[in-house]
């Protein structure tokens, strides 16, 4: 049988990445882009770097949002990525595959793992308006075998805090700039955790307890779109990652004073533990 353990070293406004997303730009900033997830990563990743990063890709659309590896039969990604648009059922499981083990969005080889999805589980309290519970479990339809370079992330239990400064990774195949085209490789920003207070100031009272806020308040670095529902992993005791956030929203891509809005693991982590035993 697989080991369940997660990884305890270096594996990697809303941000999922489609033709549809295109076509409703106008009325998504109108919204505050909490219907897109935008992010500008910093540089690219080494291969095997960040072994629980998963794509999840859809037929002809391709690479749509990101996932983590929580089990051998478990991802976990952001609830938007799978509302319905006029032309597309992304809430079908069937019509998802996830792969694992990539470096390059496209790259196809005997390491690269693709599972089918069997099931969509959505937070029950996801809130789209306000993008608040905004997380999705996804079963895969068979499990899927751990190596160096499909491993499982941690999940932090409801006491463990990520202090603020703290320094942690997102990561994702998400545009490089803000409106921009899909990277072919892995990309990688360090971000740190950011005041909840402060950043609820610099969005208008718009962050609930269930959202955490990184990156840099000067701007620079943060998440962009196609990085919806991807990592932010954290170093914490044991040298282990956790994973302390699922990329959801922000306001553009690395502005300054405009965060990167992520769903909190830790205050959905019974909700998790939950669905997925």
């Amino acid at each position: 049988m697989q080991p369940r353990s997660c990884v305890g070293k270096e594996g990697k406004d809303m941000r999922f990445y489609s033709s549809e997303l295109l076509e409703t730009t106008q009325l998504r900033i109108v919204l505050k882009c909490l219907f897109e997830l935008l992010t500008s990563l910093e540089s690219y990743a080494r291969s095997g770097k960040w072994p629980w990063q998963a794509s999840l890709q859809m037929g002809a659309h391709g690479h749509v949002c990101g996932a983590s590896v929580i089990s051998n039969r478990w991802l976990i990604s952001a609830a938007h990525c799978f509302l319905d648009s006029d032309s597309v059922r992304y809430s079908v499981p069937s019509g998802w595959r996830a792969y694992m083990g990539l470096h390059t969005i496209n790259e196809k080889n005997n390491r690269v793992a693709m599972r089918s999805i069997k099931r969509i589980i959505v937070h029950p309290q996801y809130d789209q308006s306000i993008s608040d519970y905004d997380i999705a479990l996804l079963e895969m339809e068979t499990s899927v075998f751990f190596s160096e370079l499909v491993q499982p992330i941690c999940l932090p239990s409801t006491s463990r805090i990520f202090v603020y400064g703290t320094v942690c990774y997102v990561t994702g195949w998400g545009a490089i700039k803000e409106n921009s085209h899909l990277a072919k490789t892995l990309q990688e920003a360090r971000v740190r955790i950011i005041n909840q207070s402060v950043c609820n100031k610099l969005y208008d009272d718009l962050i609930t307890s269930r959202m955490l806020c990184a990156g840099n308040l000067n701007g620079g670095v943060d998440a962009c779109q196609g990085d919806s529902g991807g990592p932010l992993a954290c170093m914490g005791k044991g040298n282990r990652w956790y994973l302390a956030g699922i990329v959801s929203w922000g306001e553009g891509c690395a502005r300054r004073n405009r965060p990167g809005v992520y769903t909190k693991v830790t205050a959905l982590y019974d909700w998790i533990r939950q669905n997925t035993n």
